[in-house]
């Protein structure tokens, strides 16, 4: 999916363009790194995320299941500039759970990708909802974001909370509320 010649010719256009001369020493191998950079970065974009929650097994209890603290790095669609935090994820099962490993590669998938965080906390939830069943899910994303840190309004630290809620999630505040004390919020 990603065309590594043009991300080369695109970025030797950028260095030029910025007053770079792209052939000197430190910089005549910059195109083809940022290429293959690229393919890690934007994985996420080359599969559905929601395939690894595919796989789940039967679970007798239908209690809260919450993985905190996974981190998270995405780039921003709006400035191409790295956005970076961690991602908690909830739910209640109903009959069956999905492995750990599962939730955490879930939210790398829609995070490596251009993105927008408010979607991104979105995403996640769907893909719960429509592969897993849950009675309820619950996803609360926190970042920084390199576009509030290093330009603009130059403000390190600002971090930016999102989450969105579905099923039970939706209409249980004492469960939202157990969620956040649980993560700390």
């Amino acid at each position: 999916m990603i065309d590594d010649t043009k991300v080369q010719r695109a970025v030797r256009l950028l260095l030029e363009g910025i007053g770079e001369d792209p052939d000197r020493e430190g910089l005549a191998d910059t195109p083809d790194r940022v290429a293959r950079m690229f393919h890690e970065l934007m994985s996420g974009m080359e599969e559905d995320p929601a395939q690894h929650l595919q796989r789940t097994f039967v679970a007798a209890s239908g209690d809260l299941v919450l993985e905190r603290d996974i981190p998270l790095y995405s780039l921003c669609e709006h400035h191409l500039l790295p956005f970076y935090g961690t991602a908690h994820v909830a739910y209640l099962p109903d009959g069956r759970v999905v492995g750990l490993s599962k939730i955490a590669r879930t939210v790398q998938g829609y995070a490596r990708r251009l993105q927008l965080q408010e979607q991104l906390t979105a995403q996640v939830a769907d893909a719960f909802v429509e592969t897993l069943s849950p009675k309820g899910v619950m996803v609360v994303v926190e970042a920084e974001h390199m576009c509030m840190t290093m330009r603009g309004v130059n403000r390190p630290g600002t971090r930016t909370l999102t989450y969105a809620t579905r099923g039970a999630f939706q209409t249980d505040g004492a469960l939202v509320d157990r969620v956040l004390r649980m993560i700390g919020r």
